[in-house]
């Protein structure tokens, strides 16, 4: 094994022909646009009421909205799709912050091209900061001759979008302004959206508040929408709350992707999207590449495919694993034990491919999917440089202790807003 390659990323990552800047909220940038987040992450799967779930009770996720797509699958192919209803869910307020998609209706609506595998992952999302970014970016990209899948408006959601796809076809999402969710737990009615939005509109638009008033005002209730409620007994104690299960899913993300070409997959997501190249590492002669938006180490992850065998993960998808964090390590401890309980198969990383993590493990969903479950990530300061790899304490996954001694950036990230439930 190769040390790692440690080095202070910058944005500016766009050939010298490209324009030189864009003004994004009074600063210079060489994109119109700048990711803050990652937003949510969406999965097709082979039955989805049965992944709705599994991830219900297993992971604590809220049901915000179906969506049934039966109107959207081409005439030749109705009754042969199975089930055709989608899923948003939910972790905190976000409307959605998971999606589940049918497989077998995905296909049947987005077609692959031939000779090409069907779509598993159905969408990385990204949020920037503006609906003027949305449609500015909107713009580049279309500009740029990159492919755009589409364009326009969630609905349910509420958030302004257009779906670029990286060089491999999985398909990307900017977006701003997804709907929240608040303590009455309501999704926005169907009804308040009176209008369907298939493009970028024109700016300046009128806000979403005022949208929701003159929904009321048409006669739309609020508590019209749907309200999901815990799927399980509420007996544990986390934090000195209640809950349904030992531990509450914080926030969403990392996504690791394996990528046939490296190359391509930095053009898109160092180059395209503007994210900044946080570590390589060089793990059994494969070159790793992490990349992050913000001050987590990292908020995707690149793998070259070869490695897919050797990690003995689910062949047929781009996606290695989509991350899950927990509030804390302690919470982290008692998740192993009660997914172990209920039966669900576990997977380790090799520390070396998880840089800028403490402990953490790979969860099995019914498809086969990872998810990897962990409590906190490195931040990345002013200068832009990682923690040494030699100053990473080293972990042993047959043994977690219960308690360890905190990093000079521990509890230092994002803290989850509102109540845990």
């Amino acid at each position: 094994m190769q040390p790692h390659a440690v080095q202070r990323a910058t944005e500016n990552n766009l050939p010298m022909s490209s324009p030189s800047s864009f003004p994004v909220g009074g600063f210079r940038y060489p994109r119109p646009f700048k990711i803050r987040r990652l937003g949510h992450f969406g999965i097709n799967v082979q039955d989805a009421a049965l992944s709705l779930r599994f991830y219900r009770e297993t992971f604590g996720f809220r049901l915000s909205d179906p969506l049934d797509f039966a109107a959207r699958v081409p005439v030749d192919m109705q009754g042969k799709v199975g089930a055709t209803t989608g899923y948003f869910l939910r972790h905190g307020s976000d409307h959605h912050s998971f999606v589940l998609f049918p497989q077998a209706v995905m296909n049947a609506v987005y077609p692959p091209p031939p000779g090409v595998p069907p779509a598993t992952i159905n969408q990385v999302t990204w949020q920037v900061g503006s609906l003027e970014e949305v449609v500015r970016g909107h713009e580049w990209f279309s500009g740029r001759g990159l492919k755009v899948h589409r364009a326009g408006r969630d609905t349910p959601g509420s958030n302004w979008h257009f779906y670029p796809l990286d060089r491999a076809g999985v398909a990307n999402e900017l977006y701003y302004g997804i709907e929240q969710i608040g303590w009455d737990g309501y999704s926005k009615p169907a009804a308040m959206h009176d209008k369907r939005y298939m493009a970028p509109p024109q700016l300046p638009h009128r806000a979403e508040a005022a949208e929701v008033e003159a929904g009321m005002a048409r006669g739309v209730g609020i508590t019209e929408g749907l309200r999901d409620t815990e799927a399980l007994p509420q007996v544990h104690d986390v934090g000195g709350v209640l809950l349904g299960r030992p531990f509450k899913v914080t926030r969403v993300g990392p996504v690791r992707l394996f990528v046939d070409d490296m190359q391509q997959a930095l053009a898109f997501y160092r180059d395209d999207l503007g994210l900044a190249v946080t570590e390589e590492v060089v793990w059994q002669g494969e070159r790793c590449h992490f990349l992050r938006t913000g001050t987590e180490h990292h908020s995707v992850a690149l793998y070259p495919a070869a490695l897919r065998e050797r990690l003995g993960l689910r062949p047929g998808t781009p996606l290695l694993s989509f991350g899950l964090e927990v509030g804390d390590h302690s919470q982290l401890c008692r998740a192993r034990g009660f997914l172990q309980e209920r039966g669900v198969a576990l997977r380790y990383l090799p520390q070396e491919l998880t840089p800028g993590m403490g402990h953490n493990l790979l969860a099995l969903d019914p498809d086969g999917y990872a998810l990897q479950v962990y409590s906190g990530m490195e931040q990345v300061g002013w200068d832009g440089k990682p923690r040494p790899a030699h100053l990473r304490p080293a972990i042993t996954n047959d043994h977690w202790p219960q308690l360890l001694e905190p990093q000079p950036d521990t509890f230092a990230g994002e803290p989850f807003l509102g109540p845990l439930a």
